[in-house]
């Protein structure tokens, strides 16, 4: 066969993890329902009633073997429960395995394989099909020259929006520059304000940045999307999730979930016991403000 006859029959994208349940951990994060994971590239998007939007990064760092052979960029529809399903076939406890993910298949299909056993081989397909259209615009903006930012512990954000479910339906969140804070407030069947002050709580409040006051409020069930399946190692690392406020009041919340293998040698975790950056997938959360106080 001639080399261009090869490099024809190359799948678009072939690589291989060595953490399964890592990936797993990453896209259990924004299953707050079974829909369609759209994949474009290395970026898994689920959207929901064009309010909500998450995005899973997952950098060709994070792989052990990336091989990329399509013009442009590859994107296919395919269902994000059968997918994660078919992953957690793929996750032993107690033992990291490797997986091999190619796209396409002989019919257009999403190729699953474990590679790193000599007895015996778990083999996957996924059918495919045309993703939905992303009905807005996700594009974030910052509201000004100065961003509207903070960054708190994790565990301590889905305590805060746990607690938040009693009283309502919205959850308005305030930005206060003097005294620096971050306020959460529900109002309904009764009224609870859960407050963070930068000075005060800085083990929880980590970071902040606000030049004047802001207010917005956002449905619960959207706020509460974007920690209900907060990985275990997220809570349990506690590396601080960041909030951002944009323009028009779009709400984007960042997390960090390691997809590195558990091990204490591994050589992407330093002497300090800390994951490398290219070890970490990124998960973000968009949400759409109900309303504006201001």
């Amino acid at each position: 066969m001639s080399r261009s006859g090869m490099e024809e029959e190359a799948p678009d994208v072939l690589c291989q993890l060595e953490n399964v349940q890592g990936l797993v951990d990453a896209l259990n994060a924004v299953r707050w329902k079974r829909h369609q994971l759209s994949e474009h590239g290395i970026v898994l998007i689920v959207e929901e009633s064009g309010c909500l939007q998450a995005k899973v990064y997952l950098k060709r760092e994070l792989f052990i073997r990336y091989e990329y052979n399509a013009q442009g960029r590859p994107r296919f529809g395919v269902s994000l429960g059968l997918f994660v399903d078919c992953l957690n076939a793929f996750s032993v406890p107690g033992h990291s395995s490797v997986i091999q993910i190619q796209y396409p298949g002989p019919d257009m299909q999403v190729l699953l394989k474990s590679v790193d056993s000599l007895d015996a081989s778990i083999c996957a397909e996924i059918r495919t099909r045309i993703p939905d259209t992303i009905a807005w615009d996700y594009n974030f903006e910052p509201a000004g020259i100065n961003p509207l930012t903070f960054t708190v512990k994790s565990a301590a954000l889905k305590e805060a929006i746990e607690d938040l479910e009693w009283p309502g339906s919205s959850i308005q969140i305030i930005l206060e520059p003097d005294p620096p804070s971050v306020m959460m407030r529900g109002e309904g069947h009764g009224d609870l304000q859960i407050d963070f002050m930068y000075y005060v709580n800085s083990d929880l409040l980590v970071a902040f940045q606000c030049d004047h006051r802001v207010s917005f409020k956002y449905k619960y069930k959207f706020l509460r999307a974007i920690t209900s399946s907060m990985p275990s190692s997220v809570i349990k690392e506690n590396r601080g999730s960041k909030l951002s406020i944009g323009r028009g009041g779009m709400l984007k919340v960042q997390h960090l979930v390691s997809i590195s293998k558990p091990s204490a040698s591994h050589p992407h975790v330093d002497s300090a016991g800390y994951q490398q950056p290219g070890r970490i997938a990124h998960i973000e959360f968009f949400v759409k403000p109900e309303e504006s106080e201001d």
